[in-house]
């Protein structure tokens, strides 16, 4: 019989659902981590954190196989039962509805003032973008005489985009598209990281 210090540990260990799945899993058969991970849709880095736990809980135990790959199994399992007592004289308390109602108000009070705020400070930012594209287009001419180009570097100061997404945007034909990105990445505004088009590092700082 567990001691209440015992069972607050093992509900507080079946409280997080994923380690309630890895035990489901393991009632069926043993596993190993990638094996876990995969069924379950997990990173193997939180399968291994869920295993130590409920092992060090001597919960799960492994055994090795002929490839030193851990299997692991239920060396404990584990039945919970929980029983709902009802609670005779219990009186309830029940707040003020002019508190609550003061409460609510000043609660909305707070959020309107956070709104506001937020609001303005957008609007800041919207104008502070404005200002800087327009120094932009204004300082780009000697760099960048096309006025696509110095669209298509805008558009990627906004986000690191892919070939499908800048040509979705600018309708331009596949290889008119990819001249001018070569253009920009010759002169030193943009990279090609994979499949992405970005800012080059010392044009972004």
């Amino acid at each position: 019989m567990l001691d209440h210090v015992e069972v607050a540990r093992l509900l507080d260990i079946l409280g997080n659902r994923n380690r309630r799945r890895i035990i489901d899993l393991l009632r069926q058969k043993p596993c190993f981590v990638t094996e876990i991970s995969d069924r379950l849709m997990l990173s193997p880095k939180a399968v291994i954190e869920h295993l130590q736990l409920m092992e060090r809980e001597e919960i799960l135990s492994f055994r090795l196989d002929n490839r030193r790959r851990k299997y692991y199994y239920l060396a404990n399992d584990i039945s919970v039962m929980v029983q709902l007592q009802k609670q005779e004289n219990v009186v309830l308390v029940v707040p003020d509805s002019r508190i609550r109602v003061r409460k609510s108000l000043r609660k909305l009070r707070k959020m309107v003032e956070i709104r506001e705020e937020i609001s303005h400070n957008l609007s800041n930012i919207d104008n502070d973008i404005d200002v800087l594209i327009k120094e932009i287009l204004t300082i780009s001419r000697d760099l960048i005489s096309d006025d696509t180009e110095i669209d298509l570097a805008i558009a990627i100061a906004h986000y690191d985009l892919t070939l499908d997404e800048l040509h979705e945007l600018t309708s331009l034909n596949a290889d008119d598209l990819g001249s001018r990105l070569e253009d920009l990445k010759k002169k030193r505004i943009i990279e090609q990281t994979g499949q992405k088009y970005r800012l080059c590092d010392a044009h972004a700082e």
